[in-house]
């Protein structure tokens, strides 16, 4: 009865985000039971990715509202559910794998959790951040400040114009670098640099798993992840919730794009980076600083860029000595405009993983 459980559970999970897809060696199943116990994986059943009150969810589950909000609170202190007060009452949502509940472990994560995850990315979730091109969780967008463009830029494409839109900013540690340092294999990139926006960012807040930031300290610290070689990857909508800052060295998303033979095909960028033949040194500069492994250089003749891999990310722009490589906008008819919210874009990737992104149980 408890296995069956913990399977409805895996099936639910698998409607949202980015799915949580079964594993030969049942190693999902591990990783369940090290985050729900199983009254609370029942009680997960009964949740929607719209928040209700906790007596909503307790008739649907034919149990006491009471007890229901106590392990409702429990679940949201590990990180397991969505919740939200306005005016004295608490509702509470279902939350997806990723993101989700992966990123709710940055201060709680242990050698456990990081080993349960790096064995099941390799083995099967690695596949669900590329079946769903070109609407993926994220995207990157260019990092540089002055970009040669034909057409206006827009505001989801414009990293310091998203953070300046917003009412209220926090800073969160990256999961996946915090991931990777557990079991001492991450690089030496700075943590504390993914930004959430509104209600996501009062929820970390909430949690305790991240602090509020100004405008300003939002733009420091994106001028900080620029000069760190970092990529700027919002969330893939035209009004992203956050702004994550990534390298391909640690991040899911990224990692796997790189081991793509085309990248460049699975995320449909709106920018991509040129090299002007007359004012290359051949230096090298920009290879070591590209998170793809897009450019190459033959002998002492200009750097070429392969646009099979080009991402558009513009690390390659900020670090050119002489100035020779060029971010351009593609034709406006080549651009994909990301999905309109957030629930577009899991409606969105669940129709082209096959599944349908509703209730398993509404008994």
């Amino acid at each position: 009865m408890e296995n069956q459980i913990y399977e409805r559970l895996r099936q639910k999970l698998d409607q949202y985000g980015v799915g949580f897809p079964n594993a030969e060696s049942g190693i999902e199943m591990q990783i369940l039971k090290k985050f729900f116990k199983p009254e609370e994986a029942e009680l997960f059943l009964f949740l929607d990715l719209k928040p209700e009150t906790a007596e909503s969810i307790a008739k649907c589950g034919n149990k006491k509202s009471g007890a229901v909000e106590e392990i409702l609170d429990q679940m949201f202190e590990k990180g397991l559910v969505f919740r939200r007060r306005k005016k004295g009452v608490a509702k509470f949502g279902a939350l997806p794998f990723a993101p989700g509940i992966f990123e709710q472990q940055s201060e709680t994560m242990d050698e456990t959790q990081a080993s349960l995850f790096e064995g099941y990315y390799k083995e099967v979730f690695h596949k669900n951040f590329t079946e769903t091109e070109p609407v993926l969780i994220h995207r990157p967008i260019p990092v540089n400040r002055e970009i040669d463009v034909s057409y206006p830029m827009a505001v989801y494409d414009h990293s310091r114009e998203i953070v300046r839109n917003q009412d209220l900013i926090a800073v969160t540690k990256c999961i996946c670098r915090v991931q990777k340092g557990v079991l001492d294999k991450s690089c030496d990139k700075p943590v504390e640099t993914c930004l959430m926006f509104g209600s996501q960012a009062r929820y970390y807040m909430d949690r305790g798993t991240g602090r509020q930031i100004s405008t300003d300290e939002a733009l420091e610290i994106l001028d900080l992840c620029e000069d760190a070689g970092l990529v700027t990857m919002p969330f893939n909508t035209q009004a992203p919730a956050n702004i994550c800052n990534c390298c391909s060295d640690c991040c899911v998303v990224l990692g796997t794009l790189k081991k793509h033979p085309r990248p460049a095909e699975v995320l449909k960028p709106s920018f991509q980076a040129f090299v002007n033949r007359d004012l290359c040194e051949a230096c090298e500069t920009c290879l070591e600083h590209c998170p793809m492994d897009a450019i190459h250089v033959e002998r002492d003749d200009a750097a070429e860029i392969d646009q099979d891999r080009c991402i558009g990310c513009s690390l390659c722009v900020n670090v050119c000595p002489p100035q020779a490589i060029q971010l351009k906008q593609k034709p406006e008819n080549e651009r994909v405009t990301p999905p309109e919210t957030g629930m577009h874009m899991f409606m969105e990737i669940a129709k082209r993983r096959g599944v349908v992104p509703m209730a398993i149980s509404k008994q």
